[in-house]
């Protein structure tokens, strides 16, 4: 019986701020090496054993999830997009209603799609060690084996130790709260301990009973967002009403702090959820002084520092550095103590009262067919640089208060103005008049970039009024 890995990937992921922002956070950028995290979190959980991926995640984030599953081979399974996030817990218990319908027996593997895991072998043994726990009804958790005393995390005490080196499921006594330095120091003294990963492996039965016993008031509301959800272009969309009354849990508090047929297997392959930059630093690349350096960044006599540069045409150098994080994005830049990374989130809450755009969105901005960023933003006028890939479309349209001057950079556009259909090849450009209906798609092989040109009264992304659309958008 293969396992059917259930992907979270519904958040903002605030403490790597700027590089990860709730319009486009951490899972889907490529933190270390060229795959996201969401990418190496699919493709760990795939192959022999395991079936198609399903997916959590919100409605804006949809196409993104399909995008970058099928870009490395990975047939997604149902994506499931919640109406508003309401924690773990009701996510988990939709994903388990859904696949009771089709598959009742599965063994569900429930992952955070933001962790890094570089040991894919030893990881994949420790869940062949808590299958037999599952089958039997159990509900294991995997827990990590602490190397230092840390307070950013829960933990997992356990009813005994291991009796070999080789993965297996043995008792959980109970989930511990994040503890002081204090309290964090005699847990790792003690070798009774693991750090709390989120990652648990259960049948639908199981965690289905689980819900029943401990969180009854949790089953009618989500029941009824699966069953009333609406098909949308193969995403099925939770209904919002009944979603709304679920209780806003986390699956720890909700089932797992209360039920008394756990198990966990400890797992030492190396493991991080890259919690703050202070992670990313301990994970990446470093010299004999503890620098890291990504993109076009340079260190000069510096330690144990951080410097990355998110823009081929920024360079970022530090020089005499020590402890030190540096970010540099093309609309925002964090320079921070090593010790002070918990504290970002601080800084995107002031970004916030600031009303500053960067606090939660990018210069860059997805859409299902490819993504667009402002170059230049005046009273009257903005100046963007649009990327099309190969088969998208943008949707049929027209504006109230402005018009648009296409100008083809690369690749050939079909553009439709008004009753006129044309090609628009490079260096070739088209003038859309206020008001015209119009619409560009790329029928070709390559991605189409084109340079837009709006001016008028008022430029905002809501002056659009759509008449078709491929991606089903409202």
């Amino acid at each position: 019986m293969d396992i059917t890995p259930l992907l979270l990937c519904g958040g903002s992921g605030t403490r790597l701020w700027p590089l990860s922002r709730k319009s486009y956070p951490k899972q889907f950028v490529p933190l270390l090496g060229e795959t996201t995290l969401f990418q190496a979190t699919a493709q760990r959980l795939s192959g022999p054993g395991y079936a198609a991926p399903l997916v959590v995640t919100n409605a804006a984030f949809r196409f993104i999830v399909a995008e970058q599953l099928t870009s490395v081979g990975i047939d997604p399974g149902a994506i499931l997009i919640e109406p508003e996030g309401r924690n773990t817990a009701p996510a988990i218990l939709a994903a388990a209603l859904w696949l009771e319908r089709t598959d009742p027996d599965a063994l569900m593997l429930v992952a955070p799609s933001d962790h890094v895991v570089p040991d894919t072998d030893a990881f994949r043994r420790a869940v062949e060690a808590g299958v037999p726990a599952a089958r039997d009804g159990r509900l294991v958790t995997f827990g990590i084996t602490p190397d230092r005393p840390e307070t950013g995390y829960g933990y997992l005490e356990l009813d005994g130790r291991p009796d070999s080196d080789d993965p297996q499921a043995i008792g959980l006594k109970r989930f511990v709260e994040k503890p002081d330095r204090a309290a964090a120091e005699k847990m790792l003294a003690s070798g009774q301990y693991l750090w709390n990963a989120g990652i648990f492996l259960f049948s639908v039965k199981a965690i289905l009973e689980a819900f029943r016993t401990h969180m009854p008031q949790m089953i009618e509301p989500v029941a009824e967002a699966v069953a009333s959800g609406e098909t949308d272009l193969g995403f099925l969309r939770l209904a919002p009403g009944p979603w709304a009354e679920a209780p806003d849990e986390s699956i720890d508090y909700a089932v797992m702090e209360k039920a008394r047929n756990l198990s966990v297997v400890p797992y030492s392959g190396g493991w991080s959820d890259l919690g703050g930059w202070d992670a990313v630093w301990r994970e990446c690349a470093r010299d004999d002084r503890g620098v890291g350096l990504s993109g076009h960044a340079t260190a000069i006599d510096c330690d144990n520092t951080l410097l990355r540069s998110e823009e081929d045409t920024l360079e970022v150098v530090g020089i005499g550095l020590k402890d030190i994080i540096a970010v540099a994005m093309p609309d925002a830049v964090l320079v921070a103590e090593a010790g002070r990374a918990q504290d970002v989130k601080q800084a995107v809450s002031a970004l916030k009262k600031k009303k500053a755009r960067q606090a939660t969105e990018f210069r860059k901005d997805h859409r299902p067919w490819g993504w667009f960023e402002s170059l230049v933003v005046g009273e009257r006028f903005q100046v963007k640089r649009i990327h099309v890939h190969p088969g998208g479309a943008l949707s049929l349209q027209s504006h109230r208060h402005r018009s648009e001057h296409w100008v083809v950079v690369e690749g050939t556009a079909q553009v439709t103005v008004d009753d006129t259909v044309s090609l628009i090849t490079e260096n070739q450009s088209v003038y859309i008049p206020l008001g015209a209906v119009h619409r560009l798609e790329n029928p070709g092989k390559v991605p189409i970039v084109l340079i837009e040109v709006q001016t008028g009264s008022y430029l905002g992304e809501d002056d659009i009024i759509r008449y078709e659309d491929v991606y089903a958008r409202k």
